[in-house]
């Protein structure tokens, strides 16, 4: 038994990645541009600031919004592929905003784990939006999964 269980304590929660805050800089200064149409480069020099984020997390967070920002037709394009019933402009925006960043991440030649990615994604919905975001977010990204699965050849 650990010392916090025979305390009676809850364990300490493991503190967040880089990655993980690198994630949620950018998903922040993302919705903040979806939003307002703020200049991106001064939102997140105000975010990074704000949370006191490492140089490392700004850097991570810095690619992710100029990736996301630079694909974002082709990213939008996907997600209307990906979620026919549900029109880009009607998906809310903290939907939108992580589904757009998860798909950048998914690209061919990222480092992270397409999994890990998805999960990421649906614990940020958790966190940031409506009791129906995780699922939903989790279901557009398992189809992005899927549609980007290697077929196995037909008998």
């Amino acid at each position: 038994m650990s010392a916090a269980a025979a305390a009676g304590r809850r364990p300490e929660p493991t503190p967040p990645t880089r990655q993980r805050l690198g994630r949620v800089l950018a998903f922040q200064v993302l919705y903040e541009v979806d939003l307002t149409g703020h200049p991106w480069q001064a939102a997140l020099a105000e975010h990074a600031e704000a949370t006191g984020a490492t140089r490392a997390v700004r850097t991570l967070a810095e690619a992710a919004i100029a990736g996301v920002l630079t694909e974002q037709a082709a990213l939008d394009e996907r997600l209307a592929r990906l979620a026919p019933l549900f029109p880009l402009a009607q998906v809310a925006p903290v939907d939108r905003t992580l589904l757009r960043l998860a798909l950048w991440e998914l690209r061919d030649g990222s480092d992270t784990p397409p999994r890990v990615v998805v999960n990421e994604a649906v614990e940020l919905a958790k966190e940031f939006g409506t009791e129906a975001s995780a699922r939903f977010v989790n279901g557009v990204l398992g189809t992005a999964l899927e549609e980007a699965a290697p077929r196995e050849p037909q008998p």
